[in-house]
């Protein structure tokens, strides 16, 4: 019977998949672009690169020495998983995928045998650390494919294939495979001193601050219902991890253990902390370790056995460039893949695919178990099921079930002590939606909660999903409301019906149906799970369109948070970037009263809209990963318009409007330091550009800015119109436009992070929660 010649998957110039599958001889016969895989293996102790001998039968460089292991991506198949099946077969080495470091990806484009073989490749080119050599007797050549195996220190690797030794395959060095040798010298170069210096620098930018709250509003009841909350939200923690990436919770607890060795595993657990990643949120989200610095894992059966071995140890590795869809995709599928899928789903499997609480992940994945079944061995004579058959949906409800579970007993158990009615049926409807996927019925007990101990717990913002901003990460906030200030603010929920007729937008983009946001302030006690970072000072939720639509939304404001931030941090930025005869008008009230606006503008606007097709939809699933930064923007901006508003109509004082155009100049300075990578930071830089070059902000000669008072208010208004109308319509094309011109680190913005820097002033703070840390240490059994 006749083999079936392998398929691959045609990609574009640009290495996305077009759709299009080829046999493999076509592919080569018409120089389509396909992908592969190399894998290399990298021992720690010694230095050394594993290198295999090619068969003396190979219609390419037979009998010369190559990679470790390489081979081409069947249609259909997964980068990962392709590695991991090719290391199989060809050395016998089971390694599971976070062993697997995606270190780059090198094209590959070439014409041989007279023209009649064109390669035009993108190779993802994986590294595998292990701590010590794998012995040699442990490998189980695949004879068709590999002669002999050996290591060398990866320098003279690299020295041979710079003199174009004959036994070895060639490789240009100084082009894009000399990749390889730059991240090992750099990674294992002996720079302790240089470490130390730079992790203390970059954890000097987080302002160490107590956060207090008084307890003495809050009933007994809700006194022993709190130890259960604050344990309910640390399960958060522990799904958040594993949503950021799928060794997280491994490195964590790894960094933890070993931080008692030195100062710099101190700093480097310290670090880790505040980001809950080994990537720095304030600098666009790069690492700030590799996988030298990772977790050790053993693995005793992944190879044939040798005598007194005691198995393969290998660093669990992490991508330098953080995962753009976190842990909520297979780490290797693009758009391009996800949107071919998609069309094959029905419209309620779309909903599904597209929606909040689910995952997406790979049969493949999971059926590759630890070790391949004999009649999987061969595959690239087989052609392989369409990657439509591959990708499917699982809630998460059951994909992180034991969490959840125990989230949930923790939440019903709370339930029963409480004496507050809408604080019992919060938590007993959330216990019930960690467990059915459903959180329709929480988000409203949520809204409706009247508690003098304020929770908010389960997933919600979409941050972390940077492929399309649709999955929710897991988060908690416990505090005490503070009643005298949650009266104050009712103002602005009760005049947002006013404010979306009034908006900067064509009037058949707005919403005839917008319900006023009930506003409640806190003094924040604990938080938990999607809290990494830069601390928020005030949340608007459920982002679930469909409440938005029929409820409206209900917001948080954490008062003690913006206290902190004022203080240490609001207020020495102003010294510096702000014009000395403008600098008195940066105050706390100003401060803490657009953050309320902000926060009821994100439910204003547009939300569900009608494309120009007909078709309903909404702003976030046409945006995508664009519409976190978009939102950001729109709600400060329309909130600095809707403040205008409400002074004019004589809703608020008229003192108020300089102080808050002022303070809020300062408050764009304080976000972008966040990074343009996070969505406040790059929503913000749009702003300041955008108000900047309308000449509503003007830098002066000593370097420092000032508001200007006759063009700041059409400014805003035209960005508030630009911005309101570009969701209304659902155009993406336009948001990335916009975000693309103004959105970016300028001249002048990087003159002021610079003089920031100089002085040392925080970006943000790191919470310390002594209060909640006493409750617990109490109730410690």
């Amino acid at each position: 019977m006749a083999q079936v010649e392998e398929h691959f998957d045609v990609l574009t110039k640009t290495g996305e998949k077009t759709g299009i599958t080829k046999p493999r001889s076509h592919v080569h016969r018409d120089g389509d672009y396909h992908r592969a895989v190399h894998v290399w293996i990298y021992a720690e102790t010694t230095g050394e690169l594993l290198v295999q001998r090619r068969a003396d039968n190979k219609d390419s460089y037979p009998g010369l020495w190559d990679i470790s292991s390489a081979g081409h991506i069947s249609a259909g198949d997964s980068s990962l998983v392709s590695a991991r099946r090719e290391l199989q077969e060809e050395l016998g080495v089971t390694l599971p995928n976070d062993a697997f470091e995606l270190i780059f990806v090198f094209l590959h484009e070439a014409v041989t045998n007279n023209g009649n073989f064109i390669n035009n490749e993108f190779n993802d080119v994986y590294l595998v650390t292990t701590v010590d050599p794998i012995p040699l007797e442990a490998f189980t050549p695949q004879e068709t494919e590999v002669s002999a195996v050996k290591y060398i220190k990866w320098e003279e690797y690299k020295s041979l294939l710079a003199k174009e030794d004959p036994d070895y395959c060639p490789y240009d060095v100084t082009g894009g495979y000399g990749q390889l040798f730059d991240i090992l010298s750099k990674r294992y170069k002996d720079n302790t001193e240089e470490r130390i210096l730079s992790l203390q620098k970059q954890l000097d930018r987080y302002a160490s601050i107590s956060l207090g709250a008084e307890l003495s509003g809050v009933t007994e009841a809700d006194k022993e219902a709190l130890v259960l909350l604050i344990k309910a939200a640390e399960v958060m923690d522990e799904i958040f991890y594993s949503q950021v990436w799928c060794c997280n919770p491994a490195l964590r607890d790894w960094l933890k253990e070993h931080s008692h060795q030195s100062k710099l595993d101190k700093l480097k657990w310290m670090y880790y902390a505040i980001n809950k990643s080994p990537w720095s949120s304030l600098d666009e989200n790069a690492a700030f370790m590799t996988s030298a610095d990772s977790a050790v894992k053993l693995l005793v059966n992944c190879t044939k056995h040798v005598p007194g071995w005691k198995g393969l140890e290998y660093k669990a590795a992490f991508p330098v460039a953080k995962p753009p869809g976190a842990n909520f995709y297979p780490p290797d599928m693009d758009k391009k893949e996800f949107e071919l899928w998609k069309s094959s789903l029905s419209d309620n499997q779309q909903k599904d695919a597209t929606g909040f609480f689910n995952v997406i992940k790979r049969h493949s994945e999971s059926d590759f178990a630890d070790s391949l079944p004999e009649n999987s061995r061969g595959s690239s004579n087989q052609v392989s099921a369409s990657s439509n058959d591959d990708l499917h949906i699982v809630p998460f409800s059951q994909e992180y079930n034991p969490f959840l579970m125990k989230a949930a007993e923790l939440l019903r158990k709370a339930g029963d002590l409480t004496d507050c009615p809408s604080l019992k049926r919060l938590l007993k409807t959330k216990a019930d939606a960690f467990l059915s996927n459903d959180y329709y019925d929480s988000d409203i007990a949520w809204m409706e909660l009247d508690s003098k101990l304020d929770i908010t717990i389960g997933p919600y913002e979409t941050y972390e999903d940077g492929i399309f901003g649709y999955k929710a990460t897991f988060e908690a906030f416990i505090g005490v409301r503070d009643d005298e200030s949650t009266s104050q603010v009712k103002l602005f929920g009760n005049h947002l019906k006013v404010l979306e007729q009034n908006l900067p937008l064509d009037d058949s983009y707005k919403s005839k149906d917008v319900v006023a946001a009930p506003i409640r302030v806190i003094q924040l006690l604990y938080n938990a799970g999607d809290v990494k970072g830069p601390q928020t000072v005030a949340f608007n939720l459920p982002n679930d369109e469909r409440i938005v639509n029929e409820r409206g939304t209900s917001m948080v404001m954490l008062k003690n948070v913006s206290e902190a931030k004022f203080k240490h941090i609001l207020q020495p930025i102003a010294a510096v970037c702000i014009a000395a005869d403008q600098r008195e008008l940066v105050d706390f009230d100003s401060f803490f009263t657009h953050t309320i606006c902000h926060e009821c503008c994100h439910g204003i606007g547009p939300h569900t809209i009608t494309l120009p097709s007909g078709q309903k939809s909404t702003v976030r699933l046409e945006l995508q990963e664009l519409h976190s930064a978009l939102e950001e923007a729109k709600a400060d901006i329309v909130g600095l318009w809707a403040l205008k508003f409400l002074i004019n109509q004589g809703l608020l004082s008229k003192t108020l409007l300089q102080s808050i155009y002022v303070s809020f100049l300062a408050g764009c300075f304080r976000s972008i330091r966040f990074g343009l990578e996070e969505a406040h930071g790059k929503g913000q830089a749009l702003q300041f550009n955008w108000l900047f070059e309308k000449g509503a902000f003007i830098l002066l000669a000593d370097g420092t800015y000032s508001v200007n008072f006759t063009e700041v208010e059409a400014a805003v208004e035209s960005l508030s119109r630009e911005i309101l109308t570009i969701q209304a319509k659902g155009d993406k094309a336009a948001a990335d436009l916009l975000l693309q011109k103004y959105g970016k680190m300028t001249d002048h913005l990087r003159a002021a992070m610079d003089n920031l820097e100089k002085i040392q002033v925080p970006v943000d703070i790191a919470p310390v929660f002594t209060v909640a840390d006493k409750i617990m240490s109490r109730n410690l059994v």
